[in-house]
């Protein structure tokens, strides 16, 4: 388990965020330079391997059977196209491989199938994650023993802006399942999304959460993507709100960099809309990993050759990632 404070105070996570912003950047590279290689950022891709009719009412979400976004549910994928797939994703240089499925929980039934898939990906020599909505204990342990690296499930936003977002499930039982997978002994990849409407003192709320608990070793920070025919896509898509200031974004990521200052930020969904400089100065602000790839489970993203080129443009490095985090440069 990583190492890090959790007793940050609100006021503290406020007084970053009210730093001059050339200040804020040079702590948070400051901080990640003390914590991580400089210059280098480990390539991930994610794959929906169950698309789709998901009974959760996440506002945000293609895939809820709440939404009309046209997104057709599908069944569990084939482990054998899995493995392919993330065969595909590692001669693309990727060395994590996330698995998805919209669920609201997996089914004992599915267990066997995803522990074949985790036991795959692993035997390539890449990092696993998967996120497959609340686990039981039990469920937990059976990915555990089947050396899955990392389990994602995000708080999306502050605890008191949570109810705004989603009803079918509560703050609380995202934190069981985040407690059952510490407990199984995984990786914790938990983060969320900012551009929902949310106010600066949600974004604020939203990191001390995330600083408050046992740190996670892994941080995605998600721009939404508003999607037409989900709740939050509908009610954004027109305002000034669909699309979060991107000096406010690049913030949140140095807030998350130095309130959590050993743990993988990751720079999510909505790179697509994003610009090469504020890219750039996420990356200052001490994002180290990102999505590689055409698609994010069911929203667009922005694709291996501009990845590269973009990498090659700011001197960047991909890391090599073995299982168990453990984390190299690529020569």
């Amino acid at each position: 388990m990583i190492q890090g404070r959790t007793d940050w105070t609100r006021d503290e996570i406020s007084a970053l965020f009210a730093l001059p912003f050339n200040d804020l950047l040079f702590e948070a590279q400051t901080v990640h330079r003390a914590n991580f290689p400089r210059n280098e950022v480990q390539l991930s891709t994610l794959l929906s391997i169950k698309t789709g009719g998901c009974p959760e009412d996440c506002g945000y979400c293609s895939q809820s059977t709440a939404a009309e976004s046209g997104v057709k549910a599908t069944k569990l994928m084939d482990v054998r196209a899995v493995l392919q797939s993330a065969a595909q994703a590692k001669d693309a240089g990727s060395g994590r491989f996330c698995m998805g499925a919209a669920w609201r929980n997996p089914k004992d039934r599915d267990m066997p199938a995803l522990v074949e898939m985790v036991k795959g990906v692993r035997a390539m020599g890449m990092e696993t994650c998967m996120t497959l909505g609340m686990l039981s204990e039990s469920q937990a342990n059976t990915l555990a023993e089947a050396g899955l690296d990392y389990y994602n499930h995000n708080i999306d936003t502050a605890p008191e802006n949570y109810a705004n977002i989603i009803s079918t499930r509560t703050f609380e039982d995202r934190i069981e399942t985040l407690e059952a997978v510490r407990a199984a002994g995984i990786n914790v990849c938990c983060g969320g999304i900012v551009g929902l409407g949310e106010t600066r003192e949600d974004r604020i709320g939203f990191i001390h959460a995330l600083a408050a608990m046992p740190h996670p070793e892994s941080v995605p920070i998600n721009a939404l993507v508003p999607v037409k025919g989900t709740v939050l896509g509908d009610m954004l898509a027109d305002t000034p709100l669909a699309k979060i200031d991107e000096i406010e974004f690049v913030r949140t990521v140095a807030v998350a960099r130095i309130a959590l200052p050993q743990s993988m930020v990751r720079l999510s969904a909505g790179r697509e809309s994003m610009s090469e400089a504020c890219q750039a100065l996420c990356f200052m602000a001490g994002a180290n990993s990102i999505f590689t790839g055409d698609k994010l489970l069911t929203a667009p993203n922005a694709g291996d050759d501009k990845d590269g080129a973009l990498l090659s443009k700011l001197g960047l490095k991909p890391m090599i990632a073995q299982p168990h985090g453990h984390l190299e440069a690529a020569e």
